[in-house]
């Protein structure tokens, strides 16, 4: 049986020198629950905490030994910019070797069945990694997903964050970055360097280096968030703050 083909915005993944205290600030301002800590991160010499958006999972990674990616990422950024942009498709392989006839290499297969997936190169993809990931029969949007641990569901909070609703990447030439992810992710921008997936969109605006700069949330009440930010110690400007390497901007 072959799958109608799909692609959704399934986890974001930042990172930060060490987890503490980006995960418990992001729990607190933000109102979200810690739902897994991966063991199996550790082979790369990361520790990572996972907390679901709604259905969108956002990850913290932090290295804790020499020499890892992540590492290398955080020395190279100055600690700015999102990690990856994580996509949940039916058929990672095949978005694989279309990004590889692009020019994007591959950099890395994962298969733990029943989840398999396909993490692009980040120099190729620019500003980020991309990663193409299935899980067997899980195409259900509040189906298993093995990274977020066995029961990631029961942890959904919407009480204060509703929805991680748009990414936001920064480059010198938007547009072309925008073309570049809309080829490797098969979407075609739309209007204002826009590349609209069902449940979430990346925008790109002008910016000096290209990274993912800002994660939009909808929240409930924003003035709350704000205040708790402010509690935090966090530098508040308007409706964003800057926590684990990105402007968390808030939408009412």
């Amino acid at each position: 049986m072959t799958m109608a083909p799909y692609v959704r915005l399934r986890q974001i993944c930042l990172v930060a020198p060490q987890l503490a205290p980006v995960i418990s600030d992001i729990a607190e301002i933000m109102g979200l629950a810690v739902c897994y800590r991966d063991g199996n991160v550790a082979k790369y010499g990361l520790e990572n905490a996972l907390l679901p958006v709604d259905t969108i999972l956002l990850e913290v990674v932090a290295p804790f030994q020499d020499g890892t990616t992540a590492g290398r990422f955080i020395e190279k950024t100055g600690g700015r910019g999102g990690y990856m942009a994580i996509f949940c498709c039916n058929d990672p392989d095949e978005r694989g070797r279309n990004a590889n006839a692009l020019g994007v290499r591959t950099a890395n297969v994962i298969d733990h069945a029943p989840y398999h997936g396909v993490q692009l190169h980040p120099r190729d993809c620019r500003a980020a990694f991309i990663e193409f990931n299935h899980t067997e029969g899980s195409d259900d949007i509040l189906g298993a997903y093995p990274p977020a641990g066995p029961d990631w569901q029961n942890f959904i909070r919407k009480d204060v964050t509703q929805a991680l609703t748009a990414v936001e990447m920064q480059s010198p030439d938007p547009q072309g970055l925008a073309e570049h992810w809309g080829k490797i992710i098969g979407v075609a921008p739309s209007g204002d360097a826009e590349l609209k997936l069902p449940n979430a969109t990346f925008h790109f605006v002008k910016g000096a280096s290209e990274i993912m700069s800002a994660l939009e949330f909808r929240v409930a009440d924003a003035a709350s968030v704000l205040h708790a930010a402010k509690a935090k110690g966090l530098a508040v400007a308007g409706n964003e703050f800057l926590l684990g390497g990105v402007t968390f901007r808030l939408a009412v």
